[in-house]
């Protein structure tokens, strides 16, 4: 063999030594959610696209929520890169940042569909990666559901004075300043441990998600009212957090073919929760529960007491008021189009907080 069919040779066995070695990059990923909560189909749906997109060059391994880590301990265990990926709902991480609960759900303020332009069009991504990045984090959000079921509980509550007194489970800073209130107490829980603490008396009663998920939960077992709609969490969002070292160990296209992914996913969540949304909604009245849905005169009491707990918490934290302030910017922006093509539009835009208050507590 000559010296330059030698060479040609190495060089071939290396370029085919690392091209194995990129076939074989893998990240292990979890979640917050177990598999008997419906939530994590939207995970499971963007792993799928996931690891179709990046072809060779990255297979996500996904264990579902507690297989690895405890739901509370997914973002230490990204953030250390423990594991590469982790996916979330950001509003359980509002001890470490306030600002994390806006870019999980808002009270009264968004829809699904205001996150996803929100994300997509007005800067939204950017302040999550700007949030996630102060923890050696890149996040890709990819999921939306529309607003919360509301209230499950075994006595009927059709107005405010109805919430007074009672032990209601209930995620985010907001939500639960919002609650106490109206004279009502937060619990915090995961969600696995809901459908016991509502067999047992525990708690009083309990929100969770959209009614796919929450009857995925089996909470028709345990309670007999539902109280609608949701507008603690007018909307939520989800996506994945990447450590850093690992999103930067991959090749640009294969951070394009992620990021892809998520979008799709973003619009496929929408979609597919709204469907098994209201294929739950018959469920639930097939199994018994009484549905009472609060009064527009309730629902406008609602939003006036959102406004000013939204406006306190923001300018608790700068990085939280940013947040808030680029949310109200594209509500007053899409307005324009929104209101002059009502009826036929994508929502509603909310009488929300005062702007001018939370745009001076941005530093």
């Amino acid at each position: 063999m000559s010296i330059r069919t030698t060479v040609f040779a190495a060089a071939a066995l290396a370029a085919g030594l690392t091209t194995q070695a990129a076939a074989q990059e893998s990240w292990t990923m979890t979640t917050t959610w177990p598999t008997s909560l419906e939530l994590i189909e939207i995970d499971k749906h963007f792993v799928e696209l996931a690891n179709k997109l990046t072809g060779d060059d990255l297979n996500i391994e996904f264990f579902e929520g507690g297989a690895l880590v405890p739901a509370g301990e997914v973002f230490g265990a990204v953030e250390s890169g423990t594991i590469q990926a982790g996916a979330d709902w950001p509003g359980y991480w509002a001890g470490r940042n306030s600002a994390f609960s806006p870019l999980a759900t808002t009270a009264s303020l968004f829809n699904a569909v205001d996150y996803v332009n929100w994300i997509e069009q007005w800067g939204g991504a950017d302040l999550y990666n700007e949030i996630y990045g102060k923890f050696g984090m890149v996040y890709l959000p990819y999921g939306v559901t529309n607003n919360e079921s509301g209230f499950r509980t075994n006595k009927k509550i059709e107005t405010l004075e109805d919430l007074q007194g009672m032990r209601l489970r209930l995620s985010g800073l907001e939500q639960g300043r919002l609650l106490e209130n109206l004279g009502g107490s937060q619990v915090s829980m995961a969600g696995g441990e809901i459908y016991q603490s509502l067999e047992r008396g525990v708690i009083d009663g309990a929100e969770f998600s959209t009614p796919n998920v929450d009857f995925s939960g089996g909470f028709h077992q345990v309670t007999t009212h539902w109280a609608t709609p949701g507008w603690h969490q007018s909307a939520s969002a989800f996506g994945v957090m990447i450590n850093k070292a690992s999103w930067d160990a991959l090749s640009e296209e294969t951070q394009d073919a992620l990021k892809i992914a998520a979008q799709a996913n973003l619009v496929w969540s929408l979609s597919f929760t709204e469907k098994r949304a209201t294929e739950a909604y018959q469920q639930f009245k097939d199994a018994g529960i009484e549905i009472t849905r609060y009064d527009d005169e309730t629902l406008a009491k609602v939003q006036e007491m959102a406004n000013e707990v939204i406006e306190q918490t923001a300018c608790e934290n700068p990085d939280s008021a940013k947040v808030y302030l680029s949310q109200l910017e594209y509500l007053a922006d899409y307005a324009k189009w929104r209101d002059a093509s009502a009826p036929f539009n994508l929502g509603r835009t909310p009488n929300g907080p005062d702007i001018e208050k939370i745009r001076a507590c941005v530093d």
